[in-house]
């Protein structure tokens, strides 16, 4: 079993900028404040975006460090394993030590590794630093249950869904944003404007994050093994997560070959064309704050069924009409829609199971979903160097078709949703 009464009882002390107000119960008297939403979201979005920032640049990276398709795919494949090293290793942290500090140290050390990746000599190096931005971009699953914590019980769906749009909207533009910056000026500079961007951020937070101390009676060793209890206890944490995983890995598959997949006949595009389809997808995230909506009203899992339907056709529309722009397009909206609502709904679930381990929660969750990203890269660049861009799609179709497999298999044992 997890903990005991005191545990399950814990509460959290939060002093906002001039407030001394004290201990208060999980979520502060008045909600989350729209200005801390909104810096939130900003933190969620810059620092997922660090994880793909590679994406449009990899072709230049390839050619710059005199390497194959193969080779240069472990730039965003150790990236995706830092980001589950630094889930595993500090997001667990948010249940133990106060969490502004926590967050802005996180984002500090982002802004230093990303210098590091700018000024890489080598791909040893520029792995290596990937590997760090990965691990400390982690703050982002540090700040959305800060903000589930944060806000009225009544608008958890719908702050979840806000701060995890801006990490959606983060992740998809930063494959514009790079594509541009990366194509006028170089992959290096855009990795020394993000650091730049994060140290901004870091003094941002600290300005309008409330202070937040959570009471966790067990030492740091104990919480961490906890969270295999969660896992091992919890079958609709566990389905979320395999859920989640299966998703993001096809989402994977298709972003980090779509570069090497329009460089060619019939589109001929460079990195900047290529990272102009992340503005393509910002139409799919725009899903996410309508699914936090949506399950604060119903059960998310209708949603997560209907978003893995969508996700499916996408994969079958890229693979029967990929090679005319309309149907390229349709699938980028179909497949970013599919993700971002099957992503918020699954956290709003996990979120409304255990208010003192949320970010154990999404410890687990977070690990196997971004496991299943490097998965999903790694299996998309060997299904491009064998078969090419059917190859993809037929990964990318198999991952959602497993996981409508599992999520029948759910429906069928009825797991209870919480209220």
């Amino acid at each position: 079993m997890l903990g005991g009464p005191a545990e399950r009882r814990a509460s959290v002390r939060l002093v906002v900028p001039g407030d001394d107000s004290g201990e208060v119960p999980d979520a502060a008297p008045g909600g989350l404040r729209r200005s801390q939403m909104l810096a939130m979201a900003a933190a969620t979005g810059l620092s997922a975006a660090n994880l793909h920032y590679c994406q449009p640049l990899l072709a230049d990276i390839a050619a710059g460090f005199s390497i194959t398709v193969r080779g240069v795919s472990a730039v965003p494949t150790v990236t995706q394993i830092g980001y589950a090293l630094g889930l595993a290793l500090f997001v667990p942290l948010g249940d133990l030590i106060e969490r502004r500090r926590l967050i802005v140290l996180l984002v500090s050390a982002t802004a230093a590794a990303l210098v590091v990746t700018a000024l890489a000599p080598s791909l040893f190096i520029l792995c290596s630093a990937s590997l760090m931005v990965g691990a400390f971009a982690a703050v982002v699953q540090v700040v959305v249950p800060f903000a589930a914590t944060l806000a009225a019980p009544a608008e958890r769906g719908r702050a979840v869904g806000f701060v995890t749009g801006g990490m959606l909207i983060g992740i998809l533009l930063a494959r514009t944003v790079s594509g541009f910056v990366g194509g006028a000026f170089g992959w290096r500079v855009m990795y020394g404007l993000a650091a730049a961007m994060m140290a901004t951020l870091a003094v941002l937070l600290r300005e309008l994050l409330p202070v937040s101390y959570p009471a966790a009676p067990m030492s740091y060793r104990a919480l961490v093994g906890s969270i295999w209890e969660l896992a091992r206890d919890t079958p609709l944490l566990r389905e979320s997560a395999i859920l989640g995983g299966l998703v993001f890995g096809a989402f994977m598959a298709f972003w980090t070959t779509l570069i090497f997949f329009v460089e060619r006949s019939p589109y001929y595009y460079n990195a900047q064309a290529a990272g102009m389809f992340g503005l393509v997808g910002v139409v799919g995230a725009l899903a996410a704050p309508a699914a936090g909506r949506f399950s604060d009203r119903r059960n998310p899992r209708l949603a997560i069924g209907f978003a893995l339907v969508i996700g499916l056709v996408s994969y079958a529309v890229m693979g029967l009409f990929g090679r005319h722009l309309a149907g390229l397009i349709a699938g980028v909206v179909l497949l970013d829609f599919a993700a971002h609502v099957t992503h918020v709904s699954n956290q709003t679930r996990i979120y409304a199971l255990m208010p003192e381990a949320r970010s154990r929660l999404n410890t687990v969750y977070m690990v196997t979903f971004f496991c299943g990203g490097a998965l999903g890269t790694v299996l998309a660049a060997n299904a491009w160097s064998l078969w090419g861009w059917s190859g993809v799609c037929g990964l990318g179709a198999t991952l959602f078709m497993t996981a409508l497999l599992i999520y029948a298999r759910g429906m069928r044992k009825s797991d209870a949703e919480p209220a």
